[in-house]
């Protein structure tokens, strides 16, 4: 509250609640929309409880919630900069990558382009759930979807703990990368503009 005013924008990349089911998770949305800015959320890996935009967006409207919206194939626009991305998925080269998780990558990155596409302003920042690459910085078909776009800037999280070490050098390729998961930040939010 201290840091974030009314009219601010605030991204959370995913793993917002642990409920299992959508209707389970009305207490944290309820916190969510007491505290300050307008608050857009994408899937990270535990948030099982996300389902359809319509079903999710549906449960905003049942519950009166005004400030907090879903970033899922679309995009928004906060102070002249358009505000992407997806979850992400395991990419290839990454050790727990397997033949399995090639369709679920693949599908991240058609997620990706198509909130891409929906960019407003020539100031693009992408948010992911996963990291997009490992620390060694090879490419693959997420980095050139965001180099296709000319993505300036790329936000991610799920690397909590000791693996905050494996986190993404700060600028490869012309796009600069940084961590923003909650316990490396010291749960205070990290101005991007």
């Amino acid at each position: 509250q201290a840091s974030v005013g009314v009219d601010d924008t605030v991204v959370l990349p995913g793993d917002f609640s642990w409920a299992t089911y959508l209707e389970e998770s009305k207490k944290d949305f309820d916190f969510l929309e007491s505290l300050n800015g307008n608050k857009i959320i994408l899937k990270g890996n535990h948030d099982y409880w996300w389902t359809t935009m319509s079903k999710l967006n549906e449960f905003l409207d049942n519950n009166g919630y005004k400030t907090i919206s879903f970033l899922h194939n679309n995009s928004y626009e906060a102070e002249g900069i358009s505000i992407c991305g997806t979850r992400g998925w395991l990419y290839p080269g990454f050790s727990g990558y397997k033949e399995s998780s090639e369709k679920y990558f693949n599908r991240e990155v058609i997620r990706l382009e198509n909130s891409l596409k929906t960019a407003k302003t020539d100031e693009i920042y992408v948010f992911t759930h996963y990291p997009p690459m490992s620390n060694m910085c090879e490419g693959n078909d997420f980095i050139d979807m965001m180099k296709k776009y000319n993505v300036k800037k790329c936000f991610y999280g799920h690397l909590h703990g000791k693996s905050h070490e494996n986190k993404i050098r700060e600028e490869y390729d012309g796009i600069k990368y940084y961590l923003i998961s909650s316990d490396y930040l010291k749960f205070s939010p990290k101005r991007i503009k």
